[in-house]
């Protein structure tokens, strides 16, 4: 049984990775019906959080089902960080997860997400200051280091362990990689082999099939996968990887209408948590995952992302289920 701190996860936990842009309530939700067994928030930028900014104070928005839920944060500065886990920890997620991960420039380049891999002593005293802000078991996700040179992931997850961390996950690029080339899970197994460390560790980096993810298990020896953009518009690969590892059989892929009622499932919660216009607008990014390689759905796709109304869109997803149920 896999434990963060006192939050079973089961004997080998599928995480949904905190994207932003992506992992709102309404994609969890429907992430969390085909087996996600933990999920976090986008990421919330403390300082943003500090200003009661509105996007930030939004996303600290979880729901009961959801649960076991992490609120994920971001910063450069330690004491900011620290107030904003007070105020995270009073919405009441079940832990507290700090990014170190985040290469995007807008974030590295403020000193926070990727840009600590650079400064270890400075990461440590934020990740305590943290720890100590909050009764609640508090994570870490970072990479391997900031290049090449600077692996330093070996030393990172024994420092942070010890200063009060309940579980670690390493994506294997470091920040220069970006999401380019292939992600390294090498180091990410000396970690685990490494008898000080007694946390879990959770691997993430390319994990987009149920048979990788069966391979990376037993190669890499890893407590748990995260799985970051092989779920977006295919929730379905959390089912589909537990299939995989209780029987080394494959299930049968998604229905036509079990992608349509996934796709209607999260826009109607995307509406009702945000308002009809913003909620449609919020959707397009996902119907092109929804129905990758459909045939003809270019022009369904057009009509969807011009559709103005709720209703509208219901519509042209019913003239789908009709349009692919008489080619089959």
């Amino acid at each position: 049984m896999v434990k963060i701190g006192n939050i079973e996860l089961g004997d080998f936990p599928l995480l949904l990775a905190p994207m932003e842009d992506v992992s709102d309530p309404p994609f969890r939700a429907v992430c969390k019906a085909n087996g996600a067994d933990l999920m976090y928030t986008e990421f919330i930028s403390s300082e943003g959080l500090i200003r009661d900014a509105a996007k930030s104070k939004q996303k600290l928005d979880i729901f009961e089902y959801e649960r076991p839920i992490g609120i994920q944060l971001f910063g450069s500065d330690i004491q900011t960080m620290a107030s904003c886990t007070e105020i995270a920890t009073q919405v009441n997620p079940d832990l507290i997860d700090i990014n170190y991960g985040c290469p995007v420039k807008q974030v590295a380049c403020k000193g926070a997400g990727a840009a600590l891999l650079q400064d270890i002593p400075k990461m440590v005293k934020m990740t305590e200051a943290v720890v100590k802000a909050t009764h609640l078991p508090v994570t870490v996700k970072t990479r391997l280091g900031w290049d090449d040179s600077t692996k330093n992931i070996l030393e990172v997850a024994e420092r942070l362990q010890d200063i009060g961390i309940k579980a670690l996950t390493v994506h294997g690029r470091t920040r220069v990689q970006m999401y380019k080339g292939s992600a390294d899970w090498t180091l990410i197994a000396k970690i685990k082999e490494n008898s000080r460390i007694q946390i879990p560790i959770f691997g993430n980096g390319d994990i987009d099939s149920p048979e990788k993810a069966y391979e990376y298990k037993n190669r890499y020896g890893v407590d748990g996968i995260m799985i970051g953009r092989a779920s977006i518009g295919y929730p379905w690969i959390f089912r589909e990887i537990k299939h995989y590892l209780q029987t080394q059989t494959l299930l049968a892929p998604p229905t036509l209408e079990e992608r349509l009622e996934a796709c209607k499932q999260h826009l109607d919660f995307s509406v009702r948590w945000k308002n009809e216009k913003l909620g449609i607008l919020e959707m397009r990014r996902h119907y092109t995952n929804y129905f990758k390689g459909f045939e003809n759905f270019k022009s369904f796709r057009m009509r969807l992302v011009e559709a103005p109304t709720q209703n509208e869109v219901h519509a042209i997803l019913d003239e789908m289920l009709e349009y692919y149920s008489a080619l089959v």
